[in-house]
């Protein structure tokens, strides 16, 4: 399966060589060019048959969120800071893979027992959190973990029935995706798969790639907050596992364009496509970067739901994963120029 592949290949935001490979190797048979830009991101070409003259870019971001040594104490731990948007909270005790090498380590935590009550009753801060990789020196510790050395979660890809576990779901579930597209037959129009970079951290890859393309329209892939678990009070979820893609109609980095997602809601609804709109106004995707670029690009967002994304291990259902490769294809086989004619929004 790529998705375990993905999944486990390491790849922080500023370091997805890994992921990158596992790309590479993934989509070059399938595609008619294949080159990375000098940000780093994967742009492949596939030429569609002729029948509509349209650019169509397709998005999905290779990083992760993880983390990066900054420092180092007398006794040989690692301190840290985030790249890209991680929950202190999840961080004590968890196991780490640390610098291209894998090395083991975990997120130091006082026992239980040593606590004092105002301590167990208050979240660490990151900069408060070191890292053990097992050395007991200074030197030691630079050694093996020079500054500036990314470290990810310890994470193992698993089968749970009818859903997957793993780390990097965002985006990697959305890379899965845009590699089963690439592998299908060819659409009417020139098809632009980008596996950016750097998302996690500010949406950078994306804008490079968009800029080079130069999309009529674009459709960013992603793993998308599902939030369907016990709460104290009845509030509508983000998404829902088991309820299909879901399409973003504004989050705060865009405003969807609403003729793509006409598209998208019209072809999930006459194919039984099971499909959500993902609650407005929360996170931002590489959408936001593509929208904007040179005279502007009509974009969308489509997400596998995804729970516990940007924490040690994400899960989500093989179904909704499914869905979104059959309704982005469907979606794809039936998008023409004139689905962007100004006036049909």
């Amino acid at each position: 399966m790529i998705l375990r592949e993905l999944s486990e290949a390491f790849g922080v935001s500023g370091k997805e060589d890994d992921v990158r490979a596992v790309v590479l190797d993934a989509v070059r048979e399938y595609v008619d060019e294949v080159k990375v830009d000098t940000m780093g991101s994967v742009l492949a070409f596939k030429r569609g048959t002729g029948q509509q003259r349209m650019r169509v870019m397709l998005d999905a971001h290779m990083d992760e969120v993880g983390l990066m040594v900054v420092g180092y104490d007398n006794d040989g731990f690692l301190w840290i800071r985030a790249v890209g948007g991680i929950d202190p909270r999840l961080l004590p005790g968890t196991l780490l893979q640390v610098g291209p090498e894998r090395i083991p380590g975990v997120i130091g935590v006082k026992p239980i027992h040593l606590l004092k009550k105002e301590e167990g009753e208050k979240v660490p801060k990151l900069e408060d959190l070191v890292v053990d990789i097992g050395t007991k020196s200074k030197d030691e510790a630079k050694k093996l973990a020079p500054l500036g050395t990314y470290a990810t979660f310890a994470t193992e890809f698993r089968e749970l029935g009818p859903t997957v576990s793993g780390k990097a779901f965002d985006d990697r579930a959305g890379c899965a995706v845009l590699v089963e597209l690439l592998r299908g037959e060819r659409f009417r129009f020139d098809l632009h798969a980008a596996f950016t970079v750097q998302e996690e951290v500010g949406l950078r890859g994306a804008r490079v790639a968009a800029y080079g393309i130069e999309p009529d329209c674009a459709f960013a892939l992603e793993g998308t907050i599902a939030d369907d678990i016990p709460k104290d009070k009845d509030v509508s979820p983000t998404t829902e596992l088991g309820k299909g893609p879901a399409i973003t109609v504004m989050d705060r980095s865009f405003i969807a364009d609403r003729r793509l997602v006409r598209l998208l809601t019209g072809t999930a609804k006459e194919l039984g496509i099971p499909h959500q709109i993902k609650q407005p106004g929360i996170g931002g995707t590489d959408a936001g970067a593509i929208h904007l670029t040179r005279e502007g690009v009509p974009s969308v967002t489509v997400a596998v739901p995804c729970r516990y994304i940007h924490s040690p291990v994400a899960l989500l259902s093989l179904d909704d994963f499914n869905n979104t490769v059959r309704l982005m294809r469907e979606s794809l086989s039936r998008l023409t120029r004139r689905t962007l004619e100004r006036g049909r929004d």
